[in-house]
């Protein structure tokens, strides 16, 4: 099936569907809020489904909004005030209950934020909120967050909405399937699917540069548009450290070098040498906050409640989106960025891209609604003189057990360090998961999925 797409063209979100289930619970009581890293369609997706949710919408787009507009919010007080003069400077007016407002960038403008608690309990519209940042100080300082907000948090394009895009509707659902039966996929559409995976994993989440993937564009013109949203990023940093004296920047740049380590943990002296906790802190939350990048906490004891040992002090970065990360490893170094493309289209990962399995794993349990933990602990082998370290890439809780997580770049089948956490805690799981690049199948508690069934965690 080929698919053709505009740059304007809308990519089937599920954010789309969250929005649809909001709509049909609030019934008008609550706002909703798209947070999300800048460029991941928040602002399409709200729109898109304005136009075909209500009979009329109004869009504010506080990045472009005039000072008349914003100066009016100060009338909110008064609502027939309010919308009076607001349909007056938009030259056009909203039916009751049959319409939305969205406020585009609402970060841009925080009393807009504020206004929500007014304009949810006046009733007259639906109201959409979209943004990034949002909740970084300067944003919330002066302003009462509403409890009319629902918060709804977008990410990049997941691999089922990237299968969406490409004209399939039916792959994603056969892998649910399979995932939840314990059973693998007839081996040739497993080749099949993992190919289509490698081709995600280059392409990214981002919606414009699907776009252009789906309309056959070379690796090179869908890196550019990477590189310029990495470079927007970075802007976005540079401005944060210029005004709070921070290296978000740095941090960011140092994500590639940072995986590239064995044990991927966290690393000061990549960022500089003066680099401490103390003066990293709060770039690591701007990162964090803004969505560009998944912090993984080590917990010191891996009890069902993770969130209550989790160790700010060590920790792993991942990007927020792998197909950035690709961009991020090639940056500089064209003849690199080639082979690295030819590289992950025909699974000759080697042990230098490991770091972007692991990425996309890391990735993958976000966009489900995980929260990222490791655990790093010392065992000493009955043939062993000394103890030594051992790491599980990721910790989760299914069925609320303990359940963990380790990513192999290849097809490689080695257990060790699983093994050795099972006998150090004696703990009661119900299944073990490795992620790796061949077919379902199962030994023991160990059940190993490939790549591409990471969602289903």
């Amino acid at each position: 099936m080929v698919v053709k797409y505009s740059m304007n063209t809308f990519l089937k979100r599920k954010a789309y569907d969250a929005l649809v289930e909001w709509k049909a619970q609030s019934n008008g009581k609550t706002a909703i809020l798209i947070e999300g890293a800048r460029r991941v369609g928040k602002s399409t997706v709200a729109e898109e489904f304005a136009k075909a949710s209500y009979d009329d919408y109004l869009l504010l787009d506080f990045a472009k909004e005039n000072t008349a507009i914003r100066e009016n919010f100060e009338n909110i007080g008064t609502p027939d005030v309010f919308f009076r003069n607001l349909f007056l400077l938009k030259g056009k007016e909203l039916p009751k209950r049959k319409a939305a407002i969205i406020f585009d960038e609402v970060q841009l403008f925080p009393p807009a934020r504020q206004a929500i608690k007014a304009l949810v309990a006046d009733g007259r519209y639906d109201y959409i909120e979209t943004g990034s940042l949002i909740s970084i100080k300067k944003n919330v300082a002066d302003i009462l967050i509403p409890s009319e907000e629902r918060k709804l948090k977008m990410y990049p394009m997941d691999f089922e909405e990237f299968l969406w895009a490409i004209g399939d509707a039916v792959t994603f659902s056969a892998i649910g399937q399979a995932f939840d039966d314990r059973r693998p996929l007839d081996e040739a559409v497993h080749r099949k699917i993992l190919t289509t995976y490698r081709s995600y994993l280059a392409v990214g989440g981002m919606p414009q540069a699907v776009v252009e993937y789906v309309n056959g564009a070379s690796y090179q013109t869908i890196d550019s548009v990477k590189r310029d949203i990495l470079a927007l990023y970075c802007d976005d940093l540079e401005k944060y450290d210029g005004e709070e004296r921070a290296r978000a920047a740095a941090v960011f740049r140092s994500i590639p070098s940072q995986l590239s380590h064995h044990n991927s943990r966290f690393r000061y002296s990549e960022i500089g040498e003066n680099a401490r906790a103390s003066n990293t802190a709060s770039a690591l939350a701007f990162l964090g906050t803004s969505m560009m990048a998944n912090l993984c906490l080590n917990v010191t004891a891996p009890e069902a409640a993770l969130e209550l040992y989790a160790d700010p002090a060590a920790f792993k970065l991942y990007m927020g989106d792998t197909g950035l990360l690709v961009s991020q490893i090639m940056q500089g170094s064209p003849e690199v960025g080639d082979a690295i493309y030819k590289n992950l289209v025909t699974g000759k990962l080697g042990v230098n891209l490991g770091m972007v399995m692991e990425n996309a794993v890391a990735q993958a349990l976000v966009a489900t609604g995980h929260k990222l933990y490791f655990h790093s602990f010392e065992y000493k082998p009955e043939d062993a003189k000394k103890p030594s370290l051992y790491e599980i890439d990721f910790l989760t809780v299914r069925g609320k057990r303990v359940c963990p997580i380790e990513v192999k770049s290849s097809g490689y089948r080695s257990h060790k360090s699983f093994d050795y956490f099972k006998e150090k805690y004696k703990l009661k799981m119900n299944e073990r998961f490795i992620v790796y690049s061949k077919n379902l199948t199962k030994e023991g508690d160990i059940t190993f999925i490939p790549f591409y069934m990471a969602s289903c965690l």
